[in-house]
């Protein structure tokens, strides 16, 4: 993939102890969303599916689905309502993976597209982000 000099790409993994088809459910399911990364959720999960994050009671996250395989990958984009984090509704790209390892799953994220003055706000959402997923898969 090809990378402006003026953006940025996160990476991350995590492990987490639950079968593929629980942790792909908490990225799709708006009800579990709420476990984890947002307040109030929408999830259209299809290609072209909206998709709406409620994070904190202020800041929103809007998006659309791009690419759907169940247990296995998910491709949405993703932006902020308003002008506060510099990275407009579906202008960046999130793509998860879900990798069966044992009993565990091993999740990776990558944020993709992003300005590089929204780098940090968004590597240190998903810093905190991720722990709470795989509290949430077990809990």
């Amino acid at each position: 993939m090809e990378q402006r000099a003026s953006e940025v790409v996160l990476d991350y993994e995590v492990r987490v102890e639950a079968t593929p088809e629980v942790v792909f459910a908490h990225f799709i399911d708006p009800v579990l969303m709420t476990d984890w990364i947002a307040q109030h959720a929408e999830l259209d999960s299809r290609p072209g599916g909206k998709v709406r994050l409620e994070v904190n009671g202020t800041d929103v996250v809007v998006g659309t689905v791009v690419e759907i395989v169940p247990n296995e990958r998910l491709v949405f984009t993703w932006g902020w309502e308003g002008d506060r984090y510099a990275v407009p509704p579906g202008s960046s790209t999130v793509e998860v993976t879900f990798e069966k390892d044992g009993d565990c799953t091993v999740v990776h994220v990558r944020h993709s597209r992003l300005p590089a003055v929204a780098r940090d706000i968004h590597a240190a959402g998903w810093a905190a982000l991720l722990p709470r997923l795989r509290e949430a898969c077990v809990g």
